[in-house]
């Protein structure tokens, strides 16, 4: 058998965390269990018990797999707690031998199943009250409180504190389910290969739990799946197939001038740019319907109400737009020229978009691309053209 099935047998894991990550997750263990242990010191006293040994395994938890679902809130609160309280009644029924153990971790797995919270360092809450020492055991249910709900609310308190100061946020594309046309389809993305629904159902149908979050998982695959649309596209960036020659405005070019420029040029949207080429906005046909306040209530047809629209107002004051800036959206979504273009896929199908502002490495803008331009793309990567 070779050295990768031996392994496969004996469970080794896979090293998929970097030695930097490794150390920030080390050095939050040791903070946390510090302040847990050493608020619970401060207030019980060094002759109490002040630190409950199933902190250490919900340390690991926290700090080393913080996305699984044995490592939320829920799961660490409610799970400690009730399984150390199942342990007290456990001892209290038939003292601490080593069946009364057994059945105190068998019957907390059995209540945090029930509360759906799970956590595995809960076995040990459940027999440290069984076989705990005699300070434990004078406790009663006092223990499953003091230290294990104060241990845990601390030590969970810490790792949510750490997790947003030490680790950024993780860069994906949302995973969209949510039809934006408000009808019985699916978004594209779901109508071939896995859907939400699919993963539900081989879930349900795999009937364990999976030590990963659900949308973590759906997330993953889409991940995966975009890692093999660029092995299989190959490495088609967004500079490469972009258009350079991009029409723009600035935030105070008149309405009737950008609508003239969308017509003149037959386009549907112009990136809004500042003297420096840095997009603060873009303007679309859209956009200019919206404001149109179309009312089908109203005898003036669409095209009266666009015209009155961007007919300029004689005078220094008005009280309707008048110029780019009043009309355009904001927050727009743009990509870089080094990205590669499969990563666009989310944005231009699911969520709608028509036209992404592509910038360079100053974040100046370097041209545009559409629907088009990756429908295109894509289809010259399939041909092999």
């Amino acid at each position: 058998m070779t050295t990768t099935g031996w392994r496969q047998r004996l469970g080794v894991q896979q090293q998929t965390v970097d030695t930097r990550e490794r150390l920030r997750d080390c050095l939050g263990a040791l903070l946390g269990l510090w302040i847990a242990g050493g608020v619970a010191w401060w207030q019980l006293g060094s002759d109490a018990v002040w630190l409950a040994a199933s902190m250490g395994a919900s340390a690991v938890l926290l700090f080393a797999v913080p996305s699984s679902p044995l490592a939320q809130p829920w799961p660490v609160l409610v799970g400690n707690v009730v399984s150390a309280a199942v342990g007290v009644l456990v001892y209290r029924l038939g003292g601490a031998t080593p069946l009364m153990a057994a059945l105190a971790a068998a019957l907390a797995l059995a209540a945090m199943f029930q509360l759906r919270c799970v956590h595995p360092p809960g076995g040990g809450a459940a027999i440290s009250a069984v076989l705990g020492s005699p300070a434990v055991h004078a406790l009663g249910f006092g223990y499953a409180l003091k230290p294990v709900l104060l241990n845990a609310t601390l030590l969970l308190a810490v790792a949510l504190l750490y997790r947003r100061l030490t680790r950024p946020a993780p860069a994906h594309a949302p995973v969209v389910h949510d039809n934006r046309h408000h009808t019985a389809d699916p978004v594209p993305q779901d109508r071939l290969g896995p859907t939400a629904v699919d993963l539900d159902a081989v879930l349900d149908h795999y009937n364990q739990l999976v030590d990963v979050d659900r949308d973590v998982l759906e997330d993953l695959l889409r991940q995966a799946q975009q890692h093999a649309w660029q092995r299989h596209f190959g490495r088609v960036l967004c500079g490469d197939i972009m258009s350079r020659d991009v029409v723009s405005v600035t935030y105070g070019t008149p309405l009737d001038d950008a609508w003239s420029l969308l017509h003149h040029h037959k386009v549907a949207a112009l990136p809004v740019l500042d003297p420096a080429r840095r997009v603060v906005g873009i303007i679309t046909v859209a956009d200019f319907l919206r404001h149109a306040q179309v009312d089908p209530t109203r005898h003036r047809s669409l095209r009266e109400r666009v015209q009155a629209l961007i007919r300029r107002t004689p005078g220094l004051h008005s009280s309707k737009p008048e110029a780019v800036g009043q009309v355009m959206t904001q927050g727009v979504q743009t990509a870089r020229v080094d990205e590669p273009v499969v990563e666009l896929v989310p944005r231009l199908s699911d969520l709608g978009l028509h036209h992404i502002p592509v910038l360079d490495s100053e974040q100046r803008l370097a041209g545009m691309v559409s629907q088009s331009d990756l429908l295109a793309a894509l289809y010259r990567a399939q041909a092999g053209g």
